[in-house]
């Protein structure tokens, strides 16, 4: 057992999150390396002089950052970088923490999406059939509300019927429902090799496996998803082809034809989540338009209209919508039908993609406002994406920088977060955080937190202090 003893002295907030973070920094410059077994909740205490529950909420919130592991009987372990449990750093509850973790769409100047709800729900109080909205729809979804649906797709290059609509409670559950129907525990899913993290802990939750596959500047690589194929084993594919979460990356319609040529090839799902695909004024035409047969598609209001708007819109194959609909009914039961009749409301009269372009504007103007700050910190301009990669100079390390920004008051989340496959030397990841652009409640705050990030980039780590003594 090692004789770790954090150095928690000048770190502000909460006593277990400073232990938290002094653990990651720690972990990230080697100081404590993986299989580590770390003091005892008891001991750690004594030597800081703090309460056992405060040592147990440090150990908890590192487990869930995917840090540490606890073996019953034995202790807990540090694990190896990048695990695969591992989660973004939790919403900052301390007064004054810009949180930059969260995904969301920004609102801006104009934004006013209280009275355009007030007033759709005004007109929906006049309607003599009100009381059907409170009824079981159709299978799938009420008609007009996968209507709806699918004219909302074609503003992403998708020309399907309505038929092939499914109506979810947002993408998440769309995802939730191809994979629970779709796919068995211990199945394999191949992704990028940095990949949605709710992806990874929705394997979890379904007991399947999942494979990074190598990646560039354009999105995944065709030749290495052809070579994961041929090694056998893997059922679906699920990527992001429009504004990548985390890389912000858009992979290029040519490469996007590769990689429907290699599924086709391999019979291969492919489950295609295009939930950024409104934020570009022209997309590239998505997967499910290049390999129909074998592609589900995924997309919803959260990120294009409000967090709030649960709907969700999956697009299957006609040979797997049956078994979609199935699902739906069994976690669900149902989208619920007044959030849906909103949506669609707002996609037929142009509430929605009014609403999109003010979300693009806003976007653009925080990205224009980081790349003045962070310089040559980004890779390449995303003028519509809620979010920015940001590689780190050296000597920074992604968890050492992440745990700095926080003593600072800003929250981003860490490169190994989004690993596929943690401790895998070939698909380690970078020395990167993700900033999420639209967290911040306006732009003043943004650039205070971004004017924090830009101090630190432009400086070095502190030195790791002396180990302590037993």
């Amino acid at each position: 057992m090692t004789t770790w003893v954090p150095d928690v002295a000048a770190r502000k907030g909460p006593r277990y999150l400073a232990i938290a973070d002094a653990l990651a920094e720690d972990a990230g410059r080697g100081r404590l390396r993986a299989g580590t077994r770390l003091p005892t909740h008891r001991d750690l205490a004594e030597r800081l002089g703090v309460t056992v529950g405060t040592v147990t909420r440090a150990y908890a919130e590192a487990t869930r950052r995917g840090l540490v592991a606890g073996e019953v009987g034995r202790g807990t372990f540090v694990r190896v970088a990048g695990p695969a449990e591992a989660a973004a750093p939790a919403p900052a509850a301390e007064p004054g923490l810009i949180d930059l973790t969260a995904n969301r769409p920004p609102e801006g100047p104009g934004d006013n999406g209280a009275a355009v709800l007030a007033r759709t729900l005004a007109a929906l109080a006049r309607r003599k059939d009100l009381a059907r909205l409170l009824e079981y729809p159709s299978e799938g979804g009420a008609p007009e509300h996968r209507a709806a649906g699918a004219e909302w797709l074609q503003r992403c290059r998708l020309d399907v019927p309505a038929e092939r609509v499914l109506v979810s409670s947002g993408s998440q559950h769309g995802m939730t429902v191809v994979f629970t129907a779709l796919l068995a525990p211990g199945d394999l899913v191949l992704t990028e090799d940095l990949t949605y993290q709710g992806m990874k802990t929705l394997a979890a939750l379904l007991s399947l496996r999942l494979q990074g596959v190598a990646t560039d500047e354009h999105g995944l690589r065709p030749d290495a998803l052809d070579a994961a194929c041929r090694k056998g084993g893997a059922r679906a594919l699920y990527c992001l082809p429009t504004l990548q979460n985390p890389t912000a990356s858009v992979m290029p319609e040519g490469r996007r034809r590769e990689i429907a040529a290699v599924a086709r090839a391999h019979g291969l799902i492919v489950v295609e989540d295009d939930v950024h695909g409104h934020l570009l004024e022209a997309p590239p035409r998505p997967l499910a338009s290049l390999v129909p047969e074998l592609t589900v598609y995924l997309n919803g209001t959260s990120k294009s209209l409000a967090p709030g708007l649960r709907v969700g819109f999956v697009v299957a194959p006609e040979t797997m919508v049956t078994r979609l609909s199935g699902a739906i009914r069994s976690t669900t039961w149902m989208a619920a039908p007044l959030m849906a009749e909103i949506a669609a409301r707002w996609i037929h009269d142009g509430t929605a993609e009014s609403m999109v372009k003010r979300k693009r504007k806003e976007a653009a103007a925080r990205q224009a406002l980081a790349a003045r700050l962070l310089g040559h910190g980004q890779t390449g301009p995303r003028t519509a994406a809620y979010h920015l990669w940001l590689p780190l100079p050296e000597p920074w390390r992604a968890e050492p920088f992440a745990a700095a920004a926080r003593r600072e008051g800003v929250a981003v989340t860490p490169a190994s977060v989004f690993s596929a496959q943690p401790g895998r030397p070939r698909l380690a990841p970078p020395e990167a955080v993700r900033v999420c652009l639209g967290a911040a409640q306006d732009r003043d705050q943004l650039a205070a937190g971004l004017t924090v990030l830009a101090r630190l980039l432009g400086g070095a780590p502190a030195p790791s202090p002396l180990p302590s003594g037993p």
